[in-house]
């Protein structure tokens, strides 16, 4: 019988046939794949023909068209609806994708075909994409240990090997400690709490199997419930529990394993050449230096850390007259804030909550999309992984674009978080292929649906992510879509939050469940104003997590994680009844993988930009600028990675930003 994964997809637009694939397909397809992907390297690195860049470069773009296949599927449904079969398969490729990889990078035959192009790449005539995809090439065979020999190679492909099975681990182990933990309530306790949140409260105990309403580590459920609840020693116990995640002693314990990452990762930057494994990982963003980095955070934490000082007195000040005699603790944070912001700016979550439904706020980000870029949204009736998932065809002046794919809702089987990945890129070569994009997040399900503020910020920045994907216009895979620079890539999905706060989308699109009126006037405008609020507890919290990211990669790599984290934290002064945002046994940005290591400062450093991005249709008139609209597209969403991420912007903007527009529009100026 023929693998699903392997056969030719003959669904419309080459979709994945989710209805015909099990679990116990993705094993020996994985190892179909991958055999076949080593057959087209070694016929590409033996090839007796001198090397050019359609033989060699060209020829690595188009091979593994199965492999990509099976990882995307399989990658898609671990992430976002995960099983113990999944799990083990993971644990499985983890090791043997890490070794695949090196045996690329240390392939001196193949390398030394990429070496003689990169010789001669002035003689090649080759285009400025072209000229891109050669430079990241052979750029990435020189940072993946190809120039390495003998002794040091072998360790290499050790390091890489291990990284990939220890970021397995992590994942894996965060993953159990969010599912497992729950908190059951009794009716009384959840007195005081608004209607949404025991909505929610009473569903996760029915997915529990619990006798009653439950609090779980959810981030849709565990926030509000700190919020809301009036009872100190539940919010307590709540917040102890959620902080705890990955430090809970036993096997899903992340505090050794994130120890033995930064060690490896700091040995392997030494093999190739590099002080510290931030030199390493910063040298090929927009920062360049961990200088760079450490500036802007500094810049942003003085004034972050001086608001949130002012916020902490008020608050506390709130706690007193509640007859609490205490310090402010961090599980009291939300909750005086939530009441302070309801004092201060009349507004209450539980009644603006009802005026976000996520149907309206997917069609906003929709309707956004189409007035920026004529993009129009089709619903796809097709099978997909998970039943609550949704698809839409994407199109322009009736052409097919791209497929959207929705995995909107919380549940037990999916990592925390929410993502933008592609399942298939677009590209032109060596055939044309359209995209199919995919938005994972982790909403709180109810009928209808309801959203936070801050999840319907989440919504329009996934999709700003998925735009970056669906417009993408290049020829080269590898370049294509989010392929950049990580303190590039979170531009498009950033700048994208923007057209949430404008005032006519949400007089939209901003409509009660129950009546389908529009949001008063009133509501709007304090929404709109409180849209800073409570910015220097966020702005701490992140930069207090950016920074000890950065620190852990700067030097020697700590013995002790949680001593090093509490270094960096007491060295600027960090609050006390403010937490980081991800402490390290759950920092799984910097240590599921790679990807957001010595990296987490990427989204403020794109938040510079996405400032500077939005006053440009400030400036030009309006939200919807046309111009603005075209040159965003032309110069940011559709080049991908094709051109460095410095000049992109440059031909967008004519110059790079400052911190300032960050500042502004923190409301931290």
């Amino acid at each position: 019988m023929t693998n699903p994964l392997l056969s030719e997809w003959t669904t419309p637009f080459a979709l994945a046939p989710f209805d015909q694939i099990s679990d116990a397909d993705f094993a020996p397809a994985f190892e179909a794949a991958l055999d076949a992907h080593k057959a087209e390297i070694a016929i590409i690195s033996g090839n007796p023909e001198a090397p050019d860049f359609e033989n060699t470069i060209g020829a690595l773009e188009a091979a593994g068209e199965d492999f990509d296949k099976v990882l995307s599927v399989f990658y898609t449904v671990a992430g976002a609806d995960s099983n113990p079969e999944r799990e083990a398969l993971q644990r499985d490729f983890a090791p043997k994708l890490a070794a695949h990889s090196a045996e690329i990078s240390a392939n001196k035959a193949l390398f030394a075909r990429v070496a003689d192009l990169w010789a001669r790449r002035d003689t090649l005539e080759l285009n400025e994409e072209q000229a891109r995809v050669l430079m990241l090439t052979h750029r990435g065979f020189l940072r993946g240990g190809a120039a390495l020999e003998g002794a040091a190679d072998a360790r290499m492909k050790e390091i890489k090997s291990r990284l990939a099975v220890l970021g397995t681990e992590f994942t894996q182990n965060l993953l159990a400690d969010e599912r497992d933990w729950f908190m059951e309530l009794t009716e009384a306790d959840l007195e005081g709490l608004p209607g949404f949140v025991m909505d929610t409260a009473r569903a996760a105990g029915g997915e529990k199997q619990a006798s009653g309403p439950v609090v779980t580590l959810s981030r849709s459920l565990i926030v509000p419930f700190l919020q809301f609840s009036p009872r100190r020693d539940l919010r307590e116990t709540a917040f102890k529990a959620w902080a705890a995640r990955g430090a809970n002693g036993g096997e899903t314990d992340n505090r050794a394993i994130a120890a033995e990452i930064l060690a490896l990762r700091q040995e392997r930057a030494q093999l190739l050449g590099y002080k510290t494994f931030a030199d390493y990982k910063l040298e090929t963003e927009m920062a360049k230096t961990p200088d760079a980095v450490e500036k802007l955070l500094m810049d942003v934490w003085g004034p972050a850390k001086a608001q949130a000082e002012v916020d902490a007195a008020r608050l506390t000040e709130m706690m007193h007259a509640d007859g609490i005699n205490d310090d402010l603790a961090p599980w009291d944070w939300r909750y005086y804030s939530e009441k302070r912001r309801k004092a201060e700016h009349d507004l209450d979550e539980a009644a603006l909550k009802p005026y976000l439904q996520l149907d309206r706020m997917i069609e906003a980000s929709f309707a956004c999309a189409h007035r920026l870029f004529g993009l129009e949204f089709k619903p796809l009736d097709v099978p997909l992984y998970h039943a609550d998932c949704r698809a839409w065809e994407v199109l322009r002046d009736g052409k097919h674009i791209a497929v959207f794919i929705g995995d909107y809702f919380a549940r037990g089987s999916k990592r925390s978080g929410a993502w933008c990945s592609a399942m298939r890129s677009q590209a032109k070569y060596p055939d044309h292929q359209t995209p199919i994009v995919i938005n994972v997040c982790n909403f709180a399900k109810s009928d209808p649906a309801l959203l936070s503020y801050d999840d319907a910020r989440t919504l329009f920045h996934e999709f700003g992510h998925a735009l970056h994907q669906m417009l993408s216009n290049v020829t080269y895979e590898s370049v294509s879509g989010t392929s950049v620079a990580r303190d590039f890539v979170e531009l498009p999905s950033q700048l994208y939050e923007h057209w949430l706060e404008v005032p006519e989308v949400l007089k939209e699109f901003a409509t009660h469940a129950d009546t389908g009126e529009t949001m008063p006037e009133a509501l709007l405008e304090k929404v709109l104003q409180a849209a800073n609020f409570d910015m220097g507890f966020q702005t701490v919290e992140y930069v207090a997590s950016a920074l000890v990211d950065l620190g852990f990669h700067t030097g020697a790599a700590p013995e002790d994680v949680m001593a090093r984290q509490t270094e960096i934290l007491n060295g600027i002064g960090m609050p006390q009844a403010i937490r980081m945002r991800h402490a390290t046994p759950h920092f799984a940005h910097v240590f599921a993988g790679d990807g957001y290591s010595s990296g987490y400062y990427s989204y403020m450093w794109s938040e510079v930009m996405d400032a500077d991005a939005f006053e440009a249709f400030e400036e030009a008139g309006g939200a919807f600028d046309p111009q603005q609209a075209k040159a965003l597209e032309e110069h940011i969403l559709s080049k991908g990675g094709s051109v460095d991420a410095a000049d992109l912007y440059r031909r967008f903007r004519g110059r790079l930003p400052g911190v300032e527009a960050l500042l502004k529009g923190r409301g931290l100026a």
